[in-house]
């Protein structure tokens, strides 16, 4: 067992940023890994607009893509985070630039040398007391919790279980993932160890997380262990700062401070002094030019599009709160030289840069100040005239005329208890796009591909898809086979924005709807609708004309494909329903799938649904729809859906006023879907399998509508071809499949009998080759052929006819034409074992060489392996280590 309290060491801790930063990165450098200098904020993944977290540049290693730099790294990743940029200086924690520590295993060491590392660090390099550590851990990970409890000796009470949302970590919805398990500082332990909360931010922070990625989850959410597993952590700095420094936030830390105190003497006032709202501008400025410094340093530059924006939105809030401050002259190249000087030690490059850096400043903040004053006196103006809202139009002339990005219009206006009319700012945008006529409109390119260029160019997409399946519409933004164009022609691949369309996109679990787009003379099929930034896509080909931009076409939706998409999405709803009513009221949904054929519905439930509970829940179904209850679908405020019962669908984010679709009496949801207008037109629901998909995680596959007929069709062909095979009459292919299994089973006991008798006859000629080493005999050899069960009889039958001093290896190729298995066995006598040796310790180590593993017994065990050709060499290094080991204990 790890021993905690005496690790603690607090007097010769780290205090300051650096310090820290240093002993992390010098803790697992001495013990083995590859110090890493940070990567760029413009990540090398065309996917991402800037680098949010320490295992960004580390991905493609992760997913396979890429050779590991080294079996083991460690980083100080520079990172930047700007979805929650309204949180900046009004909490203790949220930054858009921060620092991320993290150690890395490439499929090197795992879970308990994680965990005990992190300890050691934490409570013997940091010198934090135990008694203010708590660890959360994946709600099904046995495995980490005994490491903590047994291994570390951390207090049970205090390792607390938590569910995905906090400790499972994926890469996306499919490829590697795993458990994690997190490290938090408790502010005030003497509270105590009963009733911990993990979410009263007041009292714990967390500040490192341990990634156990050590599952692969592909299409259908199924989990399989990965041959390689990895390590991904990541420690705050600024977090840690907070902690050792014992600071109330951590804005006070010497890693942004010494800013904020510079932007304290350029407006004369005192920090200590201030109201929160002075020390949230001081905050802001604080983190904002740190942020902007390493963003200029590493390449970007002020712009209206992707990674400039970003820039132009934190160098104009930098401005404004210094405005704010009553610094009324140009300031952010102090603010550059401020952070250039803090920043210079861990990050040279500022310094390489810092001409860069400063005239991008000194001429951005400039370009702002021009119109700033203008613009300032102008929404003063419209505050003033007391408006229930800022109108679209003038959000958009304070954007389009004085440089004001809308989320800073919409800040100013929040603090006066505001909103801007975001739909009158769409529409002014719109306008000038087509006066701008869009083919000049600058692109982005650090979007993916040609339609998500196009759709951020494009205002929402009004959908009317639920009073009507045809309507005119106009062509808005048009790709030809991956590339922008203003026409396509028959058998043009093609991705169309229309203005207003009847198609569902695809949203919710439910797939999007097919039909055609029709002209006097053009067919465009429509095989599939996405949506990307509230904007629909219609995917699919031109079979006949020509279509252009602004052309008005009539939009078709394929009425049975929407039948059967609907009558699947309310069954769906109908699902959850009895399966709350049947197996556990507390279900909740975890995923779902809304097809043309089929549904499928993931939900919690720890257990599997057994034979009986899920013919309960297919007739409850069919008895609701044979009731013919008529959905009722309404709209209404959020917190009144709420309130009125209604379920949240799994992933989806709502807006104040939401959907809500009520089957009276069984289900009430919130949903954008589409559905029946009455349970009766679905027909039949037929379940078609149960399964579990994740620890925790249940998934119910099922058919309803047209499909269930098709199913059963589907079947009753399969019964009918059984009957012929078998000569036997439906209710008798049971039975008679039975017997043959017995049948088969037997054979298949005789079978194996008989390779283990001719496994042990072949090994008996082999006895005549073991090899004397000093007071032990040693037999190694090949035996192809055979399958695990016949090697361990016959290696085992070779020790029993050596002696208690005899250690045998066999290895073999099970189907000599695969050379993709491998299995090796060991066998030892009593004299080896009582010379400390292992037959599962040894033939494991002997495996890794054909790249497999494996254990067992002290005398008897067995490994496999996947490299057929490695197979030779694995044994001669058998007979090596054998030998050296034997002439040891002799």
């Amino acid at each position: 067992m790890v021993a905690a309290a005496s690790s603690f060491s607090a007097a010769s801790a780290p205090r300051s940023g650096e310090e820290i930063r240093e002993a992390f990165l010098n803790f697992y450098a001495e013990r083995g890994h590859k110090r890493m200098a940070s990567a760029s904020l413009i990540p090398e993944d065309p996917t991402v607009l800037l680098t949010i977290a320490g295992m960004l540049p580390f991905k493609p290693v992760f997913l396979g893509q890429q050779e590991r730099p080294a079996p083991r790294a460690t980083s100080s990743q520079k990172c930047i985070r700007t979805n929650d940029i309204e949180n900046v200086g009004r909490t203790a924690r949220h930054h858009t630039f921060f620092e991320m520590l993290g150690n890395f295993s490439f499929g090197d060491y795992f879970k308990q040398q994680a965990i005990e590392w992190a300890w050691e660090l934490s409570t013997g390099v940091y010198g934090i007391d135990p008694k203010n550590l708590v660890v959360s851990v994946f709600r099904d990970d046995d495995e980490a919790e005994q490491i903590w409890r047994d291994v570390v000796g951390v207090n049970p009470k205090r390792i607390i279980r938590m569910d995905e949302a906090d400790n499972f970590w994926a890469s996306g919805p499919t490829g590697p993932c795993g458990p994690c398990s997190e490290i938090y500082y408790d502010f005030k332990p003497e509270l105590g160890d009963e009733g911990i909360d993990l979410e009263d931010d007041d009292r714990f922070i967390e500040f490192y997380n341990l990634v156990f990625m050590q599952y692969n989850r592909d299409a259908e959410g199924t989990l399989t262990p990965l041959a390689n597993r990895n390590i991904d952590t990541g420690m705050g700095l600024e977090r840690m700062a907070q902690i050792l420094q014992k600071v109330p936030n951590n804005y006070e830390t010497d890693l942004i401070f010494p800013l904020i105190q510079a932007a304290a003497d350029l407006a004369g006032v005192d920090y200590h002094q201030l109201n929160d709202k002075g020390k949230t501008s001081l905050k802001v400025i604080g983190d904002h030019s740190r942020a902007v410094t390493q963003l200029i340093c590493d390449g970007v530059t002020a712009s209206n599009l992707g990674r400039g924006y970003i820039l132009r939105r934190l160098l104009r809030r930098v401005v404004r709160h210094g405005r704010l401050l009553g610094i009324d002259k140009p300031f952010l190249v102090t603010m550059g030289e401020a952070a250039i000087a803090l920043l210079k030690g861990a990050h040279p490059s500022v310094i390489e840069r810092q001409e860069v850096i400063l005239a991008e400043l000194q001429r951005e903040e400039a370009r702002f100040l021009e119109t700033l004053e203008r613009g300032e006196k102008l929404l003063a103006e419209v505050l003033d005239s007391k408006p229930a809202q800022i109108s679209g139009d003038r959000a958009f002339e304070l954007y389009d005329t004085y440089g004001f990005p809308l989320e800073l219009t919409q800040e100013i206006a929040e603090e006066q208890g505001l909103t801007v009319d975001l739909d009158g700012f769409e529409a002014a945008m719109e306008e000038q796009r087509q006066r701008a006529k869009a083919a000049a409109v600058s692109i982005d390119l650090t979007l993916q591909d040609a339609i998500d260029q196009v759709v951020a160019d494009q205002a929402a997409t009004c959908f009317e898809g639920y009073e009507a399946l045809d309507q005119a519409s106009c062509v808005q933004a048009l790709v030809v086979n991956g590339e922008p164009a203003t026409t396509a022609k028959a058998g043009d691949a093609v991705q169309v924005v229309l203005d207003t369309t009847p198609f569902y996109g695809e949203g919710g679990g439910q797939v999007g709807d097919r039909g055609v787009l029709a002209g006097s003379d053009l067919i465009v099929r429509i095989e599939t609708v996405s949506r990307s930034r509230d904007v629909f896509v219609h995917a699919g080909r031109v079979e006949r004309g020509e279509l252009a931009l602004g052309d008005t076409v009539k939009a078709q939706v394929d009425r049975a494909c929407r039948r059967r998409a609907q009558a699947n999405h309310t069954a769906t709803h109908l699902l959850q329903a009895a399966l709350k009513q049947v197996v556990d009221p507390g279900i909740g949904q975890a995923g779902s799938l809304v097809d043309f054929d089929r549904l499928r519905f993931d939900f919690h439930c720890p257990n599997a649904v057994t034979a009986e509970q899920l013919q309960q829940v297919e007739t409850l179904i069919n008895g609701w729809i044979n009731e013919a209850h008529a959905l009722q679908v309404q709209e209404m405020a959020i917190d009144q859906a709420k309130a009125a019962g209604a379920v949240a669908m799994f992933g989806e984010k709502y807006a104040d006023v939401v959907r809500v679709v009520d089957v009276p009496g069984v289900s009430m949801e919130l949903c954008g879907g589409t559905h029946v207008a009455n349970t009766a037109e679905i027909g039949l629901f037929k379940i078609v399998a149960e399964s579990g998909v994740a620890a925790g995680i249940r998934r119910i596959e099922a058919v309803a509508g047209p499909a269930v007929l098709a199913y059963l069709n589907e079947r009753d062909a399969v019964v009918k071809q059984l009957g012929d095979r078998f000569k036997a009459q439906p209710a008798e292919i049971v039975d008679r499949v039975a017997a043959l299994q017995e049948e088969l089973k037997a054979t298949g006991k005789a079978l194996a009998a008989a390779q283990a008798e001719l496994a042990v006859a072949k090994a008996g000629a082999l006895a005549a080759k073991a090899e004397a080493v000093g007071a032990f005999q040693m037999l190694v050899e090949r035996l192809d052929g055979v399958d695990g069960t016949g090697l361990q009889g016959a290696a085992q039958s070779l020790v029993d006819q050596l002696g208690d001093d005899a250690a045998v290896v066999i290895g073999g190729l099970p189907d000599p034409g695969d050379m993709g298995k491998v299995i090796l066995v060991a066998a030892f006598g009593k004299q080896v074992i009582a010379a400390k040796l292992q037959a599962g310790k040894f033939i494991g180590g002997i495996a890794k060489r054909c790249g497999g593993g494996g254990g067992g017994r002290p005398n008897l065990a067995q490994a496999g392996g996947r490299d057929g050709a490695a197979l030779d060499g694995a044994l001669a290094q058998a007979r090596s280590e054998l030998e050296v080991n034997l002439q040891r204990e002799t």
